[in-house]
């Protein structure tokens, strides 16, 4: 049986139907090899190339708005695209942009000229864009640094330095400092080490243990951890072992330790875990991978990191990421305005360039030698205290249960993106349209409760989380007299929920599984494909399953046809939903939730559902086919 005419092939058959697929060169890179990988580069900047401006210092990719004004957004686009420029230099690749590369900093950075980038200020996007103008004169200087005049020189440095002088968040950004002034350094220019080592000291605060970062004073635990607090880590680790080894000893130690939380993140068929803000950054998930190899971090077998890597890669470019003439777009596995932060421009997804970043060492180096591997044998289960998650794995489904994670400055849709109940890399997660209904709303994995006027709150800060090796506990209050307890618990390709509510007001409520994608809406196929009964709902298509169960036989069930373009990974999605309604009381729930995008796993474990039990003084969850109690509740323990 051929690759296409296995189960898995005839899913992927069948889920290009509905995709528009554009006839670009990158779709047919088998991206194998190193001088794979080089090529995509040059053919995800060929692209580029009709929309640099007259002098190269901006690149106009759209009209789409950001919070930061137009020059700045096209300065960020021309910048973008060097995290994968600069590997591909320093590794022995080449490409035709860097005479544009050139003029464009030429002209970029001189005060005079009609294209400058322009003074900075306090929390200035431009501080971004520095690092990796920053990477290049570290890397390759003698791209950018050696054919320019003394006084073009002098323009550079002048604009670089403006980073010492300003406010950043005190966060991530403050890696920018240290690469702006070591590549002043490398090139031979002015720098201010005391930036530097201010800078350091301060990320060095953010270090969690176990090999995990906060991203400053935040409860976030998102790609911010693998793509900029190591990223940027292992960087440094990688130019500076020989100046300051007690550091990047420390780096490389703690990137060990995280890869192997992290590795649980990326399922068998190159899809990672759909989780939090910044998604468009999109391949920028794989980034951690090529710079544990940058950085020298012997932690995994060198052919499973050349996996990870490649098979990301792989699985993003068969998706439907790019416009029509081959530009990345702002959205996830399809372009969606909706789900963007207000800090994504045009140019914004070429972040996702920093997974090249393994381009910048030779055919020698053993991640290029290395044949590359599957997955290793997994746990089904890793408890990732830090991230406040437990996550599942069962081959090409990731689940992260998770509490207690907010993201402070509350981008776009937080709750969305940083409160639900579960996570998924093969559902993705849905972010709401509207806030009347639940059409608009696409609620899933959310407790969404109402006052019977069709406008919902779902869980967004939670007051207590307790994570433990079976399950996760939050306790959350939408409205100060309604306390929420909520218990998820991991049953392979099921999760449960419990919930104890305690309502001081009459409330309606409905909860969501995984929402999942819907072409055939014709009234046979709904009564083959969407199957609803009194308490429980499930979709079943042969590109996976979803359902809900209420365990409890007290909530109909219905299934949700969501609005277009909530879904991350799917336009069109139904949402299997349980409704109840809840008059000023206690009230204890309890739901079943079922996910695979395995059509046969997913039918055949629909028959099993975990069992919730009354057992005198509380309560039980057990496994059907075994009797395993997967959690308990004593109410005398209160």
């Amino acid at each position: 049986m051929s690759a296409a005419d296995s189960p898995e092939g005839a899913r992927k058959k069948e889920h290009s139907k509905s995709m528009i697929k554009y006839d670009l060169p990158i779709t047919k890179n088998p991206l194998r090899t190193r001088a794979d990988v080089q090529e995509a580069v040059r053919q995800l900047t060929e692209p580029l190339k009709p929309y640099y401006s007259k002098g190269g210092a901006l690149l106009r990719l759209g009209n789409t708005g950001a919070v930061y004004e137009e020059r700045t957004a096209q300065m960020e686009a021309f910048a973008r695209p060097l995290w994968g420029l600069v590997p591909l230099a320093v590794g022995g690749g080449d490409s035709d942009l860097w005479h544009t590369y050139v003029e464009g900093i030429r002209h970029g950075t001189d005060p005079e000229h009609e294209e400058y980038w322009g003074d900075t200020g306090h929390v200035d996007q431009r501080f971004v864009e520095m690092a990796a103008i920053g990477l290049a004169l570290c890397l390759c200087p003698d791209r950018i640094w050696g054919p320019l005049t003394e006084k073009e020189r002098n323009n550079l440095t002048r604009w670089l330095l403006q980073i010492n002088r300003f406010d950043l968040p005190p966060n991530n950004w403050r890696f920018f400092i240290v690469l702006a002034n070591l590549g002043l350094k490398r090139a031979g220019g002015e720098y201010s080490q005391e930036s530097v080592d201010g800078a350091l000291a301060l990320l060095d605060t953010f270090y969690l243990g176990d090999g995990w970062y906060s991203d400053g004073a935040t409860d976030q635990r998102d790609y911010y951890v693998p793509f900029a607090m190591h990223f940027y880590g292992l960087i440094y680790a990688g130019m500076m072992d020989k100046e300051d080894p007690e550091r990047c000893q420390v780096y490389k130690d703690s990137a060990a330790q995280f890869a192997r939380d992290f590795i649980y993140w990326f399922a068998e068929d190159g899809s990672a875990l759909a989780y939090g803000r910044s998604l468009t950054y999109r391949f920028a998930q794989a980034g951690f991978w090529g710079a544990l190899a940058y950085a020298g971090v012997d932690v995994l077998d060198w052919g499973v990191v050349k996996g990870l890597l490649l098979r990301n890669l792989r699985w993003w470019f068969q998706q439907p990421i790019f416009t029509s003439d081959g530009v990345l777009s702002i959205g996830y596995a399809y372009p969606n305005l909706i789900m963007a932060e207000g800090y994504n421009a045009p140019g914004s997804p070429y972040w996702a360039f920093k997974a090249f970043l393994p381009l910048a060492l030779g055919e020698e180096h053993p991640l290029w030698q290395a044949e590359e591997k599957p997955l290793p044998a997994l746990a089904p289960l890793s408890v990732q205290k830090h991230a406040r998650m437990l996550v599942s794995h069962t081959g090409n489904h990731v689940t992260a249960l998770t509490s207690g994670q907010y993201a402070g400055f509350q981008p776009a849709h937080t709750s969305a993106k940083y409160a639900k109940f579960a996570y998924s890399n093969a559902f993705a997660f849905s972010v709401p349209k509207g806030h009347t209904g639940l059409g608009q709303g696409a609620y899933d994995s959310m407790l969404a409760l109402s006052e019977g006027d069709d406008w919902y709150k779902v869980r967004q800060r939670c007051e207590e989380v307790r994570v433990e090796d079976k399950w996760i506990y939050s306790r959350w209050k939408p409205w100060s007299d309604v306390t929420v307890e909520t218990w998820l618990i991991p049953a392979g390709n099921w999760h449960i929920r419990v919930h104890r509510l305690l309502n001081g007001r009459d409330l309606t409520g409905a909860e969501g599984g995984f929402a999942i994608r819907w072409e055939d809406r014709v009234a046979e196929e709904a009564g083959r494909k969407l199957l609803t009964e009194a308490h429980d709902a499930v979709a079943s298509f042969s590109w996976g399953v979803s359902g809900i169960v209420d365990l409890r036989g007290a909530r109909t069930a219905e299934i949700i046809p969501c609005e277009a373009n909530t879904n991350l990974m799917f336009p069109r999605t139904v949402l299997p939903t349980l409704h109840g309604t809840y008059p000023k009381g206690e009230h204890w729930l309890a739901a079943a939730v079922l996910g695979t995008p395995d059509e046969g796993e997913g039918q055949a474990s629909w028959s099993t559902p975990p069992v919730f039990r009354e057992n005198g003084d509380g309560y039980q969850v057990l496994d059907r086919e075994n009797g395993t109690v997967l959690w308990s509740f004593s109410t005398n323990s209160r």
